[in-house]
């Protein structure tokens, strides 16, 4: 049973990832039958610490000895994780409380703390997108989801960016005490219990610049005409090649097939729609090409993980759904 949690930081420690920590586990709701936790902030780097907010330190008087107790030990993110070296001794600690049965939890770039004492080996893991590709460069036996809020590798538990920790900490007391605390607790917080979809939707891919030799001024034509069905062999007569050279060149150009091509720029300009206009799902459909408001539906739940009105609720409020 989860009782006794503890977060561990750093110098540079971001406090919105730590207060979401704090939140979940640190708060006594015992007098609405919810269950306390023995909580701890506990410091890797003496008894203050900076913060990456001017002027804004952190005191405990807790060192690492404190981990040695908990069931549960969040890493919350801080400045420079992605380069910085770590204490030893933090490293150390983090290992015995795995061998020993304890979860470990990171929030944001706390996954490379996580990395840098070897616990993210052959496990799937997240981290803000923005990290994504540094974490696989130092960590490439890491199995990374870009996509996910979290991901939960018992005892290793990862969370995406800042306030996908709020969802991953629910994750974990609604897995050790059940839907009906992790939902009294959300309902304080007056966030959602569980949230739909993934990261991808908060991923800002603008429309590309292509810097393609043979197949740029394809590409541009197919930017600007979205709405428009088109088979390879229109393509390849545009750009004067056989169809078999064209899909050859695409591939190498791109990285991926004009079919794929044009389906994540339909997403993507469907996104902006959603976003930027009032437009109904129909006439999005029509827009980029999806044709019915079923099909932008199925493509948009596939590449990002949501619904189209579930998106559009996030980004413009409930009104606008």
């Amino acid at each position: 049973m989860l009782h006794n949690v503890a977060a561990v930081l750093l110098d540079g420690v971001h406090p919105f990832e730590l207060g979401v920590v704090c939140e979940v586990f640190g708060i006594d709701r015992s007098d609405e039958g919810l269950p306390r936790y023995d909580f701890a902030v506990v410091s890797a780097e003496g008894p203050a610490l900076g913060t990456h907010v001017g002027g804004l330190t952190v005191s405990t008087p807790y060192g690492l000895d404190r981990l040695e107790a908990a069931d549960l030990i969040a890493v919350p993110a801080g400045n420079d994780f992605a380069t910085r070296t770590y204490p030893p001794a933090l490293l150390d600690a983090l290992r015995r409380a795995v061998a020993r049965g304890a979860r470990v939890l990171s929030v944001c770039s706390g996954v490379f703390v996580l990395g840098a004492a070897g616990l993210l080996e052959g496990r799937r893991c997240a981290v803000h997108w923005h990290h994504v590709t540094e974490l696989r460069r130092q960590y490439p036996h890491a199995v990374v989801e870009p996509d996910v809020l979290y991901v939960d590798e018992d005892p290793v538990i990862t969370s995406a960016g800042t306030a996908s920790g709020i969802d991953a900490c629910l994750h974990i007391v609604r897995k050790e005490q059940g839907p009906e605390v992790a939902n009294k607790i959300a309902r304080r917080m007056v966030v959602p219990p569980h949230r739909d979809g993934g990261q991808a939707q908060y991923i800002e891919r603008p429309l590309p610049k292509s810097p393609c030799d043979t197949v740029g001024e394809v590409l541009v034509w197919m930017e600007q005409h979205l709405d428009q069905e088109v088979t390879v062999e229109q393509l390849a007569a545009r750009a004067h090649m056989s169809p078999r050279t064209f899909a050859r060149r695409f591939q190498q150009e791109t990285g991926t097939t004009p079919y794929r091509w044009i389906l994540r720029q339909r997403v993507l300009l469907a996104q902006q729609l959603l976003e930027g206009t009032d437009e109904t799902m129909d006439a999005i459909a029509d827009r980029t090409g999806f044709g019915t408001a079923a099909a932008l539906r199925h493509q948009f739940v596939r590449a990002l993980g949501t619904t189209p009105n579930a998106y559009r609720r996030a980004f413009r409020g409930p009104q606008a759904a």
